[in-house]
């Protein structure tokens, strides 16, 4: 017998099996398939999860993700709805992603979820689309672009604008020709660039004025750290997008994913249960929201 959490568990194979694992409050074992270093502070996990039903999931929502004896923690999915396989980006920032990273092929970590509001792709169907992602906010939105780019010929013209602090910690860029080949225009700037770097200069502000945008159908969709996003929005209601045609995802101030913690409290929402992703026009009178 041993406790996690809250619950005590007499045998994790009887009390995880599949006549249990409709909640997803219940912890599901996943198998380590693959541990991949793909920057100084990220590694990309590809996970073979026991229980079919944490597969059913939108783009934008997140698992907690456990290891006994170090706690859990909200991590958002990066790999795209259909996929027989999880993936997760998780940045080392402290002692429970610190033994994430120590974790190799045929390890096992606790998965409970998918929890929140991830994206409607419906409301986006019909729409040109301009992604703006800062940092590691390409993480979520790796799943919104697979998600999409699986029902290309259901969309407008794609735009993703991605920026970092110098090409070093930009993630997935060997997937981006064929983001490309697929029909989207994929637009990279760094703050601080490095030898031979052909990309641009300066914050993601500076190339959306560049952007073609259809008058009344285009929609942004903002994920990175919560600095950019009010200059982004600016740049975006300058572009002609109202509050209805801007989504972000606020995942950043997730703590428990449960509404229990208060951590991710806005006025009366919780982010964990009411987003993480929302319409602007749902945080109306919630400047703290960003």
């Amino acid at each position: 017998m041993r406790l996690y959490g809250n619950t005590i568990i007499n045998n994790a194979e009887e009390e995880f099996g599949h006549s249990h694992m409709e909640s997803p409050y219940l912890p599901s074992l996943g198998i380590i398939e693959r541990s991949i270093r793909v920057s100084e502070k990220e590694r990309l996990f590809t996970i073979n999860p026991s229980n079919d039903s944490l597969l059913k999931y939108r783009p934008g929502q997140f698992y907690m993700v456990g290891l006994p004896g170090y706690g859990e923690a909200p991590i958002s999915i990066t790999s795209g709805p259909g996929e027989k396989k999880i993936e997760l980006c998780i940045r080392a920032v402290g002692n429970l992603t610190n033994a994430f990273h120590n974790l190799r092929k045929g390890d096992s970590i606790w998965l409970r979820g998918p929890f929140g509001r991830g994206f409607a792709l419906e409301e986006l169907e019909g729409r040109d689309i301009i992604f703006v992602a800062g940092g590691i906010g390409i993480v979520p939105m790796r799943s919104l672009l697979k998600a999409v780019l699986a029902r290309r010929d259901k969309f407008g013209r794609l735009t993703l604008i991605y920026g970092s602090k110098s090409p070093e910690e930009l993630l997935f860029v060997e997937e981006m020709d064929d983001w490309r080949g697929a029909g989207m225009d994929v637009q990279l700037t760094v703050d601080k660039p490095s030898l031979g770097w052909k990309g641009g200069t300066g914050v993601v502000t500076t190339l959306i004025p560049k952007v073609e945008t259809a008058d009344k159908n285009t929609i942004g969709v903002i994920i990175g750290p919560p600095v950019m996003y009010r200059f982004v929005i600016l740049s975006l209601n300058a572009k002609g997008l109202g509050a209805e045609d801007i989504y972000v995802s606020l995942e950043r101030r997730m703590k428990c994913g449960v509404g229990k913690c208060g951590h991710c409290q806005i006025n009366s929402i919780y982010v964990c249960q009411c987003g993480p992703v929302f319409r602007m026009s749902e945080l109306k009178g919630m400047p703290e929201a960003i």
